[in-house]
């Protein structure tokens, strides 16, 4: 069995951190002999989608250039650790309402036709299939549904659907709301490390 583990907050000590490590510690308990392989974010050579990429990413294989390889080679390698993972879990801290830049950049990567994703007569099919997902987040506010609130929510509803694309449908997402809030960050960060001993349990 094998973890994916991605780590997108810039911040070392970041609780979104805290919360993918102990989520990796408790699956290695449950899983004796599992793999995690960590993908940190914040230290990897995430670069931009650019020209040669996108002509790469479009194109035949025996039509690549150099350029061509050499552009899609870090996004090969990401793609690789994902379709060989069982299980993936994600820590994203939430900016400005939405995923951080750098879970952005790493989508970019590895959402790419004929690799994670295919067109049929109907319509899209993921290609990432029979794994497991936890989106694990750390958000200064909250946004229960049916409050005011939830309408701010872009992070959620974009994973949920972005994951869901390339065929990962089988996601439990743990908050760990209200960070931003000294009265109430210490018993929401609590809540969440239960929450995610509780699902990693089962």
């Amino acid at each position: 069995m094998k973890l994916l583990q991605i780590d997108a907050s810039p911040r070392q000590d970041s609780v979104s951190r805290q919360l993918t490590s102990l989520f990796a510690a408790n699956w290695k308990q449950q899983v004796p002999g599992g793999q995690v392989v960590h993908r940190d974010l914040a230290n990897s050579p995430l670069g931009l989608v650019t020209d040669d990429w996108i002509r790469g990413a479009h194109s035949n294989p025996d039509q690549h250039t150099a350029a061509h390889r050499s552009a899609l080679q870090y996004s090969d390698k990401l793609i690789e650790e994902l379709q060989t993972a069982d299980v993936v879990v994600i820590g994203d801290p939430m900016h400005n309402f939405t995923i951080s830049t750098r879970l952005k950049a790493w989508l970019d990567q590895v959402v790419r036709f004929g690799k994670t994703f295919s067109y049929g007569e109907s319509g899209p099919k993921g290609l990432v299939s029979g794994k497991k997902a936890y989106v694990l987040t750390s958000r200064g506010g909250a946004y229960p549904a049916g409050t005011p609130y939830a309408q701010f929510d872009f992070q959620e509803p974009y994973l949920r659907h972005i994951l869901g694309f390339i065929g990962l449908t089988d996601v439990t997402f743990i908050h760990a709301e209200n960070q931003g809030k000294p009265d109430l960050a210490v018993a929401a960060k609590a809540a969440a490390i239960q929450r995610i001993k509780s699902a990693v349990a089962v």
